[in-house]
Formats: C-alpha cells, sequence, structure tokens
C-alpha cells in the first residue's frame, strides 16, 4: 500500500500549475495582446489554482473509490 504524503501533493500541485499557468499566460498574452495583463491574470489564477488542487487532492486521498487495499494474512 502506497500513503502519499502532504508535501508529495503540494510539489505535484506546484508542478501542474507551473505548466497550466504557463499556458495560461501564452492565451492571456494572444488574446489581449497585453504583457502585463497576461502577467497579472496568470499570477492570479497559479495563487488560486494551486489551493484549490491541493485540497483536491486531500479529498480524492480520502475517498476509496477505485482504490485497491491489499489482502492481509491474519498471524497465528
Amino acid at each position: 500500500m502506497t500513503i502519499e504524503s502532504h508535501l508529495r501533493s503540494l510539489v505535484k500541485a506546484v508542478s501542474w500549475r507551473i505548466f497550466g499557468t504557463l499556458t495560461t499566460m501564452v492565451i492571456s498574452y494572444i488574446f489581449t495582446g497585453k504583457m502585463s495583463t497576461a502577467l497579472f491574470i496568470g499570477l492570479s489564477e497559479f495563487i488560486l489554482k494551486i489551493g484549490i488542487f491541493y485540497v483536491h487532492e486531500r479529498v480524492w486521498h480520502i475517498i476509496p473509490l477505485g482504490v485497491k487495499r491489499p489482502i492481509r494474512l491474519q498471524e497465528e
């Protein structure tokens, strides 16, 4: 059985948000043509979404849906 630590969930959230934020910033720049607006949107969504993702990960950690537990043998 594996158990993910809070630190692992946090590192995963940060790495995912970096990629997502860069994508959002590029799209924002394409639509607005303003780097300052793209940076503001990217920074805002980075901060908000990293927290949301962390909570999402921790909630799913306690939901047993699709998780298989190893069979424990009884000790004699």
